[in-house]
């Protein structure tokens, strides 16, 4: 009898930095999706973001020190370590061709990249590739862009809990002077906030909206 593919969930964004509630979603998707493995993928270059995003060295280090205590949590470097804008296409691809075993992929993303799925590169490739799996709004429901009404897409959507925590509003308070530390455990992991104090990072950095 042929074994059943492994469940597979791809986990990317800035990180920037990495905190309590990509943690949740992660966690999340791991066990609403029944995921065998979950890997994180900090970007190299966001090809859609204007600002200055932290060196990727820290903010892949910052992940590894945020999963480190889950063993079904992977970290992969790829989009760091290629040159050029980082295009989910280009990383989905590349990690299916390394795979050696059937697998199910998981594209885990959020509302709002859903409502912008349809300017990605190659969007149309990559639906066919992977399960959209979307974290809406506490109490709003998942809605596809009207673009994918005819695409065959396949979505799932994760009950997320309310996290009110993000990066932006991170970069904003450490900018102004406070301590990673301090906000630990409630907005950042420990490991991560001392990581952050360690190295002085977002000291100097005046914050931008985008997250």
């Amino acid at each position: 009898m042929a074994a059943e593919p492994r469940r597979i969930g791809l986990y990317g964004g800035s990180f920037d930095p990495v905190h309590q509630a990509h943690r949740v979603l992660a966690d999340t998707a791991l066990a609403q999706l029944a995921l065998d493995e979950l890997r994180w993928i900090p970007a190299g270059q966001p090809w859609q973001k204007t600002r200055r995003l932290a060196p990727a060295e820290h903010r892949a280090e910052m992940v590894a020190l945020a999963i480190s205590d889950n063993p079904a949590f992977v970290l992969e470097t790829c989009e760091v370590e290629r040159p050029g804008p980082s295009y989910t296409l280009d990383t989905v691809t590349l990690l299916q061709q390394r795979e050696l075993h059937p697998a199910r992929w998981f594209l885990i993303i959020g509302q709002d990249q859903l409502a912008g799925f349809c300017t990605w590169h190659g969007w149309a490739e990559l639906l066919q590739r992977v399960t959209l799996a979307v974290a809406g709004r506490a109490g709003v429901p998942v809605q596809p862009p009207t673009e994918l009404s005819n695409t065959g897409h396949r979505l799932v959507a994760l009950d997320m809990p309310s996290m009110s925590v993000s990066s932006t509003e991170l970069r904003h308070r450490l900018a102004a002077g406070e301590s990673a530390t301090s906000l630990a455990p409630r907005m950042v992991a420990p490991a991560v906030a001392r990581y952050i104090d360690r190295h002085g990072l977002y000291r100097n950095n005046p914050p931008s909206p985008q997250s």
